[in-house]
């Protein structure tokens, strides 16, 4: 048996300056933020970024880590626009490639079946096509109309968060939703997941424990155990999404100091100071699931 379990120093080792990364989870759900905490701590720079974004997006370009964006939103939910993200948007710092949220399920898709683009109806009469030059319209071969040629979306690297894994790369999402995270994996050359606790492979052999694999272990290259590695995101059904931290680190982006400050508090420290300081593991497992 391979045994694929490594460190977050050593994930973050094998991302170079300029290559694509995905992020898994959508908005302040299923981030896998100990990664990007990670990732954050080190020189990696000029990013594209593939993500239904939340605060990964948003520290990721606070740091001047993004070259590119891909993205379809970038919102906490609660507060609808992403703080840092809003102010490098705005500022022109970053390229981005706008989507609807279903071109870029397609676009993950399509890296994962290995074809170069799947046709669609989404965004055609939208300014999805006319902002976004490399996204082209094309003639079906089968009728007179046209198809948006929905470009696939190919990873170098993705990062993902689930609440068990074990050591062959088996992953496990309990929570109600998977979002895109299966197609994620099977997008990236690589895969890499954290996970909030490690599990022995015998976890997985009852049928209601194997229903919520979605992914083969084969597209797991590593998986690091982070308990509570995507706080302050929700892994659900074990803790929710932590408002009082989003506020707070939504306030930071008023002020001039404030991602240095943040950085400094939050991000310069090892993840079980982090974890001290956002009240603790047992703080992070009381935190209420949202109710939609």
């Amino acid at each position: 048996m391979v045994n694929k379990v490594m460190s977050a120093k050593d994930v973050v080792a094998s991302i170079q300056d300029g290559m694509t990364i995905g992020i898994g989870g959508w908005g302040p759900r299923r981030k896998p933020m100990a990664l990007v905490r990670e990732l954050l701590r080190s020189d990696v720079k000029d990013l594209t970024v593939v993500s239904y974004g939340g605060a990964d997006v948003g520290m990721l370009c606070a740091a001047g880590k993004v070259k590119k964006l891909i993205f379809a939103f970038v919102t906490l939910d609660f507060i609808p626009l992403e703080p840092y993200f809003r102010k490098a948007r705005q500022s022109g710092e970053i390229e981005v490639v706008e989507v609807d949220e279903g071109q870029m399920l397609l676009g993950l898709k399509a890296a994962a079946m290995r074809v170069p683009y799947i046709p669609t109806r989404i965004g055609l009469g939208t300014d999805l096509v006319k902002h976004n030059p490399q996204i082209k319209v094309i003639g079906s071969p089968y009728d007179s109309k046209e198809w948006v040629a929905m470009p696939a979306l190919h990873l170098d690297v993705a990062l993902l968060h689930v609440d068990k894994a074990d050591a062959r790369g088996v992953c496990q999402i309990s929570g109600p939703d998977m979002y895109m995270d299966d197609l994620y994996a099977r997008a990236a050359k690589k895969t890499f997941v954290s996970c909030d606790e490690l599990v022995d492979s015998s976890a997985f052999e009852s049928a209601e424990s194997s229903r919520l694999v979605f992914w083969e272990r084969s597209e797991t290259t590593g998986v690091v155990h982070l308990p509570c590695g995507a706080h302050p995101t929700s892994c659900g059904p074990a803790y929710g999404f932590d408002n009082r931290h989003f506020k707070e680190y939504a306030s930071s982006a008023k002020e001039d100091s404030g991602w240095s400050d943040y950085v400094n508090k939050y991000v310069n420290c090892t993840e079980q100071e982090y974890l001290d300081k956002v009240g603790g593991a047992d703080a992070i497992k009381r935190l209420p699931l949202p109710v939609f």
